[in-house]
């Protein structure tokens, strides 16, 4: 009789968890077939949001649950992890990502002592393998540490959020490090409007040697610094010059000075150049870089592009700078590569636990990675990898030169520099050095004065915050985190306690009386030194050097008298609806100005009997380009991205994100709009190649 084979079992996969599907997409590829890679799609389990989900009493257990929406994936990742020959965790680097991977094993049954858990830096092919080959078991300290600024967040929020809704408004909330970002703005506001500008003056001047013109600026009187504070002090310094009569030069000091190659990126210096450079806003930055970090296909397959972007160390792994000076030499010259690059010193608080902001790969140039890239993605790219290399580059080198020439006691004093050897400033500048160069100067050396020029200047305020000045001031106050910059700003934002006007943050009426009442009520919430405290136990709890449960109690304690206190002696605030001056079309009573979550709207001052609202528009003075019946108007999106629509919407439905000009292009007859350039603000044609510039009116 014939003998039957017994049919051979399929070999179980492994499965491999991690956040995103584009992540999961790049790893895949690299595991092979052995291996299935599945996205939990960020958290999977949290506190409710209905209630506190703390409980107090019990040592400040938390009760999570399963977040709304996730019930397919969480039971696709059960079924998958039944049958996988064993499960790896492969959640991002960080707290976050620890705990993502804390709920999952909870959740799937696993033992977190068990070595499930895989992390790497950077989702390269090599990286990712290897640390399969060394898979660890949960790190518990890390999750504590993520649990603790949850459950602390949670208590403020959950306490103080309450009072706003009875005080003030329902609706609104409040948070340790959104609080602090508020006050800072609020209180530069008002060193703003207490600024008093007091009057100074300069004398400009210019000077002669042979046929070179230089310039120089008055300096000092019978060798004191006296300052112009009047035009009264200008003069006396005037009446001193004989304009018949050369200056001599008193001294001469030549030296060399060096510039230093920048560091790597952290977290906030990516977020602030990423501001100040590319004029993007913190979330976007995040959201490339993220794009980045998880892979982009490049032709020959899917590869991460940099490492882990939630960092706030500047350390840098010998294999990359070994490999960045191997380009340097290659492509830049051996003069340039530093022998000892420089090293930043950590912040304090600071983990170290990753790398610096770096690109995988040093030899992935952006000019090679240009066709594979988005607009946006170039230019983040372009900028971390810039960064790097400079920072493994030598000093740039500048030869500077500083003149005294005086007459009569009054010393004007002239400065040149230029550059000597560019050093990594032939990779990575910020702003351009313009070389000023004197002509060639010795003490004894008689020049001739052609003219002075006095100026009448006043002192200015303090500069408004800008996103990247923000994430400076927290971050070296030693508020928040890497991880926590990007949404306190969107928070701030969205509850409309503040808004961004020309790039810079300008505090609202809602924020105002918000703030008041912290400060009122709870100083310790504003307290920077209080906040940056609390961090570095945060900390200390991910070292292991502090209970998690001690320190919410150490916290929470007098926080909880405060919340009584503020129950019993805060009243209730009235804001005030101011008349709009326009009758509402509905029923035809007055219309008023009311505040709301997201800013002014009109409303029926009948309210509730008559329900009708409208949105506060602001017409820019043209005619819709396509009805030609309607009004352009400024409008609002959900994202406070400003755009312009017609006033006839829904019945029209024209819309632009940039400014329309009033005139149709010569060419093509399509509307003008204004367009911000490198050559400054322009009029041009969405359709072409037209453009003018900007006339004066």
């Amino acid at each position: 009789m014939p003998t039957t084979q017994k049919k051979r079992k399929k070999p179980r996969k492994n499965l491999v968890i991690v956040e995103s599907p584009s992540k999961a997409k790049t790893i895949g590829k690299y595991l092979g077939s052995r291996y299935k890679v599945m996205a939990s799609l960020g958290h999977i389990r949290d506190l409710p949001k209905s209630k506190m989900g703390v409980d107090i009493e019990n040592d400040y257990e938390p009760h999570y649950i399963s977040i709304r929406g996730k019930g397919d994936v969480i039971k696709e990742l059960r079924k998958e992890a039944k049958k996988a020959a064993h499960v790896y965790l492969a959640s991002d680097p960080d707290r976050e990502g620890e705990a993502i991977a804390w709920h999952l094993s909870y959740l799937l049954g696993l033992d977190p002592n068990g070595k499930n858990r895989v992390v790497f830096n950077e989702i390269t092919k090599d990286t990712v393998k290897n640390a399969f080959k060394n898979p660890h078991s949960i790190d518990m300290n890390l999750v504590d540490a993520q649990q603790a600024r949850r459950v602390l967040d949670r208590l403020v929020g959950y306490s103080i959020s309450p009072l706003l809704w009875a005080k003030i408004k329902k609706g609104l909330s409040a948070g340790r490090v959104q609080s602090i970002a508020l006050n800072l703005i609020i209180k530069r506001e008002r060193e703003i409007k207490d600024f008093k500008p007091e009057e100074y003056w300069k004398i400009d001047s210019e000077f002669k040697k042979g046929k070179t013109k230089f310039a120089a600026d008055y300096h000092d009187l019978d060798g004191a610094l006296k300052k112009l504070h009047t035009n009264e002090d200008v003069q006396t310094v005037l009446q001193r010059i004989d304009k018949q009569q050369p200056f001599t030069v008193a001294t001469v000091k030549r030296k060399e000075r060096k510039r230093q190659a920048p560091l790597p990126f952290t977290t906030s210096t990516m977020q602030q150049a990423a501001n100040n450079i590319l004029k993007f806003r913190t979330a976007k930055t995040m959201m490339v870089a993220q794009q980045l970090y998880e892979g982009i296909n490049i032709g020959s397959g899917t590869v991460g592009l940099i490492t882990y972007m939630r960092t706030d160390s500047t350390r840098i792994a010998s294999v990359a700078k070994h490999e960045a000076a191997t380009y340097i030499h290659e492509n830049l010259g051996a003069e340039y590569a530093a022998n000892s690059p420089r090293k930043g010193k950590l912040p304090e608080g600071a983990q170290d636990a990753h790398e610096a902001i770096r690109p995988s790969s040093v030899m992935r140039t952006p000019q090679e990675l240009e066709k594979y890239l988005s607009k946006d993605q170039m230019k983040l790219y372009s900028l971390i990898w810039s960064r790097f290399v400079a920072s493994q580059m030598t000093p740039a080198v500048y030869d500077t030169m500083t003149v005294d020439i005086t007459q009569n006691g009054v010393t004007f004093r002239a400065n040149g520099s230029k550059l000597k050897f560019p050093g990594f400033s032939k990779v990575y500048t910020v702003s351009k050095h313009k070389d000023n160069i004197l002509p060639e100067l010795n003490e004894g050396d008689e020049v001739e004065l052609i003219k002075t020029s006095p100026n009448q200047l006043f002192t200015t305020p303090p500069a408004r915050y800008t996103e990247a000045t923000l994430i400076k001031t927290l971050e070296s106050n030693g508020v928040g985190r890497p991880s926590t910059y990007a949404p306190t700003l969107s928070t701030i934002q969205k509850r409309y306690y503040v808004r961004l006007v020309t790039r810079k943050f300008e505090p609202t009426e809602l924020g105002e009386i918000v703030n008041k009442m912290i400060e009122d009520c709870f100083p310790d919430i504003l307290n920077v030194a209080f906040t940056a405290d609390l961090e570095s136990k945060l900390d200390e709890i991910e070292d292991g050097k502090q209970e998690w449960i001690k320190v919410i109690d150490s916290f929470y304690q007098p926080f909880a008298k405060e919340v009584a206190t503020a129950e019993k002696k805060l009243e209730k605030v009235k804001i005030k609806d101011e008349p709009a001056h326009i009758d509402c079309d509905i029923c035809g009573a007055p219309m008023v100005i009311k505040l709301g979550r997201f800013g002014k709207f009109y409303a029926c001052s009948r309210f509730p009997d008559c329900r009708n609202t409208k949105p506060i528009i602001k017409k820019i003075g043209i005619t819709c380009p396509k009805c030609h019946k309607g009004d352009v108007v400024e409008r609002k999106s959900k994202k406070n991205r400003t755009f312009y629509g017609c006033s006839r919407y829904p019945d029209c439905d024209f819309v632009s994100w940039d400014k329309p000009v009033g005139r149709d292009c010569p060419r093509c007859q399509h509307f003008l709009i204004y367009k911000k350039t490198k050559k400054g603000m322009q009029v041009k044609c969405p359709n072409g190649d037209y453009e003018e510039a900007l006339q004066e009116n």
